[in-house]
């Protein structure tokens, strides 16, 4: 069953609003490529995802980034074979959940650095895996959304988790871009 959330009607070109202060609280949904769509994380088996090595890198770079972002917390996401979906959350306050309060005031990383993070991170574990550095690992840039409330939250949501259920039909399938 298709959840609401329509990745042929939500494309992956960015829609970042002009003037909008990407740094401020909210939650965010993002999707990021691999390079060409090379299927480079595992395959999908029985509708599960089996994460490879790179998968695995993958996962461990996404959760590393709230050692690297205090105002950073991690929702629901899903590594695919060719791409990334994921939730993250920027807190109103630099130190809020687990972490202790920072004693001086500390920036506040916004949604671009935090993504570009993510790719760099992993792109230069991989790399150094496969002993090919400086090879694209990603796309350059990436989808985003800004979540507006909690309907839009559910929805996005289900459609990460149902995504490696629904890998046969997704537009990031390398089998619906063969020639």
């Amino acid at each position: 069953m298709r959840s609401k959330f329509d990745p042929q009607k939500h494309n992956r070109r960015s829609i970042r609003i002009p003037g909008y202060d990407y740094s401020q609280p909210g939650a965010y949904f993002v999707t990021i490529v691999t390079y060409q769509r090379e299927c480079l994380f595992g395959n999908v088996i029985d509708g599960e995802m089996r994460l490879n090595e790179n998968g695995k890198i993958v996962d461990h770079a996404w959760h590393d980034l709230p050692n690297h972002y205090p105002n950073l917390e991690l929702g629901t996401y899903i590594i695919m074979p060719n791409h990334f979906h994921g939730i993250i959350i920027l807190n109103d306050t630099v130190g809020a959940g687990l972490r202790p309060a920072p004693t001086k005031p500390q920036k506040r990383h916004g949604l671009p650095e935090i993504v570009r993070a993510l790719k760099s991170f992993s792109a230069r574990r991989i790399n150094e895996r496969l002993k090919s550095p400086g090879t694209p690992i990603w796309q350059r840039n990436y989808y985003d959304h800004i979540i507006q409330n909690d309907r839009e939250w559910n929805n996005i949501h289900l459609y990460i988790e149902s995504n490696p259920l629904n890998w046969a039909a997704d537009e990031e399938n390398p089998i619906h871009h063969a020639q």
